[in-house]
């Protein structure tokens, strides 16, 4: 578990207006850096479709591109957020945390959650087990119209944390049927890893066409 960084000011009902997928990605259209879509947003784009509301927008980029983002929407503030807390972007809670949520200079609403992700030689690194790592060519899908989202089973094993949360259970309900073979092995396989013995591995196996093939 990551030891909550000195100072910060405790987070209270933090008020948030998040930005749409379509949003983001015209706001960001000229960054040639890896980002994407990640949490629920990105399973509603896997589908095709908004399965439910969202009370934020999370975008994921490399750690080490993250200035790519900021030179972007220069025109807003950004605050490292985690464990309840916020703190300035220039504070040591910078190395530690990974999330930055965007901020509306003269209303003070948010309006996006950018991660910052690790990487390895040119792919993503799954934080919670540095061992599983992805070339960003596989990580990544399109829209129709261009817009970058995390690819399912990735986005499932982040929320297998928190299962227990209905949006998380309707997240893996409706994608988990859709994932093709490969893609539903991976996942077993992962959660595995990073959850041995987790209730979604089973349900992957029983859901998932494919999903009884080789983890690995």
């Amino acid at each position: 578990m990551t030891d909550v960084p000195p100072g910060g000011t405790e987070i209270t009902d933090p008020p948030w207006d998040p930005w749409r997928p379509a949003d983001i990605a015209r706001l960001l259209a000229g960054v040639t850096v890896p980002w994407y879509v990640a949490g629920g947003w990105a399973i509603g784009l896997f589908l095709g479709r908004q399965t439910r509301e969202h009370g934020d927008l999370e975008i994921a980029v490399p750690a080490p591109a993250f200035a790519a983002i900021r030179a972007a929407l220069a025109g807003y503030e950004f605050d490292v957020a985690g464990a309840g807390r916020r703190w300035a972007l220039d504070s040591p809670a910078f190395r530690v945390m990974h999330q930055t949520w965007v901020r509306e200079p003269g209303t003070g609403v948010y309006r996006a959650d950018v991660f910052r992700e690790p990487e390895r030689d040119g792919g993503w690194v799954c934080r919670r087990d540095e061992s599983i790592g992805v070339p960003y060519e596989h990580l990544i899908r399109r829209t129709g119209d261009g817009i970058p989202y995390l690819v399912p089973e990735v986005g499932l094993l982040f929320k297998a944390k928190r299962a227990a949360e209905p949006k998380n259970q309707a997240d893996f309900a409706a994608a988990v049927p859709l994932l093709g073979g490969d893609a539903a092995a991976w996942l077993r396989w992962a959660l595995q890893r990073v959850h041995s013995g987790h209730p979604w591995i089973a349900a992957v196996r029983d859901a998932a066409p494919g999903g009884r093939g080789d983890t690995g």
